[in-house]
Formats: C-alpha cells, structure tokens, sequence
C-alpha cells in the first residue's frame, strides 16, 4: 500500500474529518482532565496547539493528533496533592524536555538507542504497574467515591448503576462496533453513563446554566520543584516507547516509513516540545494517539491537514466557556465505569509488551527485573527521602532501567524483539 495525500478533496470534508478525530481522541482529550484536576477546556487548547507544533516539527508528513497518555495519571494525581498544580506542570515542563533529550540521542545513536535503553522487559513490567497501580482509583469512582476515597459523592446503589451502565457500554462497542463507531467506546459509554446519571438526578447543570458562553480557559502558570521534577522524569519512559510504537503503526497504515522521513527523532521531539508547552498552560502532557491511527486505518484520512484542522476545532471549543463547565458535569461514576476497562487494559498491554517481546521469564535476570520492578510499583516501596525520594511509577522505572543495564544477559536473550506498545 502506498497511498498519497490527497490535495483536490472539499475543505469542507476535510474539516469535517478533522472534527470526527476529536470525537475519536475523546477519552484522552475529556477523561485525563477530569480525572486529575486540570480543566478539560485548557487541555482542548494544549492539544490543539500541541498538534500544530508537531506538524511543524515533523514538516507536516505525519497524520497524528496528539492527546493525553493516561500513563501519567497516577503519578499526576499524586504530584498534585504532594507538591501542589503549579509544581506538577513544572515537572512535566520537564518530561517534555526529557522527550527532547531522547530525540537528540535518536538523531545522534540511532532509533535502537531507544531499543536498547528501554527494551520488553523493562516497559512491560512499568506499564503493569501503571495500569493495576491505577486500578484502586477507578474502583473507587465506580462507587461513588473520590478516586482517593477520601469522600463519598453519590450513594453506593446509585454509583453502581451508572457505573456499570457506562462500563457494560463502553465494552459492547468495543467489541461489536463496526467501522468508526468501533473506535468510540468510550464516548459510547460516557453518552450512556451520563444519561442514566442525570435520569437519577445525579447531575448538576447550575454551573453551567450560569457560566458565560464564551470565555478565555482557566490558564496556570508552573512553578519548579526539584522532588516534583525527578518525581515526574522517569514516567516519561512509558509514553516514549509509546511513540515508537505508534509511529510505527501509523506508517503501516499510510505505508510510509516515518521512521526515517521526517525521522523518529522529528517526531519525538514533536511530542517534547508539545507536552512542555502544554504544561506552560496548564495542560495536560500530550502524546501520539493510537486510536487517531484506527481513525486514519478505517477513513483513509492519510492528508495531515485533517489533524491541523482537528487542532484548529480543539482550540474554537477551548474558549467555548459552556461547553468545558458541561464536560466537568460528568459523575465520577460514569467516568469511574470506564476507566475499570481502561486502566486494565493498560495492565494488560504491559503483558502483552513481554509476550511479544519473546520476554522468557524463566531466564533468571528476565524474571529479577521484572519481579522487582512489579513489588516496588505496586508495593509502594520509597528509596530516599524529602525531596530525592522516588516512589511509584517513577522508582519502578529508574530500577528497571538500571537493572537491565548492569545484570549480565545470556546468550538467548538476543533474540528479543523491541517493544510494540499502545496506549
């Protein structure tokens, strides 16, 4: 296949394709927001902003729409209540430049720098513990309480009806949607969530009867802290093995290797500097999207402009002030329903990151790196304190990676194949 971009197509089909791909990035573009305290409406204009600079980093070759990995959730969630929003956005100001860095090193080593760096048995075993270290949160919405527990929102019998109404949605379109429809589970299942919601009485439409119709987004301005900072860096190991994987899928699409033009370093360092000046705003980090590359796959929407245009779109509904008030009127359960399929499913890609990676664990140093890299995610083991103390998913990460640098590997283990990740 060796499709090429189409230049005759209306511009009017081609913003409407841009908008279908919001509709598509929806999870990621309304749930990580929500979830972790930032303002769906900034996070509209991040990403939208954040997909115009990747189009100009990568000469407008490459039909991706950024969104928000949920890798960083967890460690967003728990920045957030230790060090506060400011220092949060800082940190991932951080990320991004850490992105940077790594697009640097891919120019200079080669893209099996990342390879050997960051191979199967060090990204499964980390986005495991994302996924399953995430679960306790997603429970807790589905019952009606904050995802810390701290607090009980909405009744228990109540919770569990919406709850489950979304997540038995959101599974049956996933399994049995037939073409675009099967990349919007999750926009199937907050549609039927928040309906049952408000039929129960459990949604507030004061605020946003209120609020003007448009309005400038609720920017924040971050701060830097060191703990914060070498809190969040290792986190950014995940979504980089994201990127490649996702760099890579999008190319069998399109049946171009973007791998070499414009090159995985252009593309990386899309992704950088998009999330660092997301966190300039207030948003949240931004990364390549493999349901954006399902979309391309079923619609044939090979011509990037389609995502400038989905960016444009993102950035209109930003200052729509009504339209982001509406989107924070979500109940936790309807978004707690979800996120039970989600965050399993980012466990269940981790395994599925060592399967494919022919990872054997009855190889000794396979099976060291990924036991101990489980314990110290899930265990909440902390090594140092105050503000050189890492924990999570960001202690968990760094020991993988140290550990795969310095045990000695056998001869078999050459045969592992580099890591194929999705979000």
């Amino acid at each position: 296949m060796n499709p090429n971009v189409s230049t005759n197509e209306p511009l009017w089909r081609t913003i409407v394709s841009g908008s279908q791909m919001l509709f598509v990035a929806f999870g990621a573009l309304v749930l990580m927001p929500l979830i972790t305290g930032m303002d769906p409406s900034v996070a509209l204009f991040t990403a939208g902003v954040g997909t115009l600079l990747f189009q100009f980093c990568t000469k407008g070759q490459v039909p991706i729409f950024l969104a928000s990995s949920f890798v960083f959730i967890s460690p967003i969630i728990y920045s957030t209540t230790t060090w506060g929003m400011a220092a949060t956005l800082g940190a991932l100001f951080c990320a991004g430049v850490l992105y940077m860095v790594l697009a640097l090193a891919v120019k200079i080593f080669g893209s099996a720098f990342l390879h050997r760096l960051l191979p199967p048995v060090v990204v499964g075993p980390v986005i495991m513990v994302i996924g399953l270290g995430l679960a306790p949160i997603a429970v807790n919405m589905a019952v009606g309480k904050t995802g810390d527990a701290s607090a009980v929102l909405f009744p228990y019998m109540d919770a569990i009806i919406v709850s489950m109404s979304a997540l038995l949605t959101t599974v049956i379109v996933a399994t049995t949607g037939r073409g675009i429809f099967r990349l919007l589970p999750i926009l199937a299942g907050v549609v039927a969530g928040y309906s049952v919601a408000w039929f129960m009485g459990m949604v507030d439409f004061s605020r946003a009867s209120e609020a003007a119709l448009f309005a400038v987004p609720n920017f924040i301005m971050p701060e830097f802290h060191l703990a914060a900072i070498l809190f969040m860096l290792p986190v950014a190991i995940a979504p980089a093995i994201e990127h490649v994987g996702d760099i890579l899928a999008i190319g069998n699409v399109t049946g171009k290797d973007y791998i070499k033009k414009p090159g995985l370093h252009r593309t990386l360092f899309g992704d950088g500097i998009a999330t660092s000046v997301a966190a300039l705003f207030g948003g949240p980090p931004n990364t390549t999207y493999s349901e954006v590359t399902g979309a391309v796959m079923l619609t044939r929407a090979f011509n990037p402009m389609i995502m400038v245009w989905a960016a444009v779109i993102a950035i209109l509904l930003a200052f729509v002030a009504k339209f982001g008030i509406l989107l924070q009127t979500i109940p936790s359960p309807v978004m707690g329903g979800i996120l039970i399929l989600l965050f399993g499913s980012i466990a269940a890609v981790g395994l599925n990151t060592l399967i494919k990676g022919n990872v054997d664990l009855s190889q000794q140093r396979n099976l060291v790196i990924v036991a101990v890299t489980l314990v110290f995610g899930l265990g909440g083991m902390v090594v140092g304190e105050g503000e050189f103390a890492l924990k999570g998913v960001s202690l968990c990460g760094f020991a993988a990676i140290i550990l795969n640098l310095v045990l000695p590997r056998s001869v078999d283990e050459s045969s592992e194949k580099p890591a194929e990740v999705a979000k």
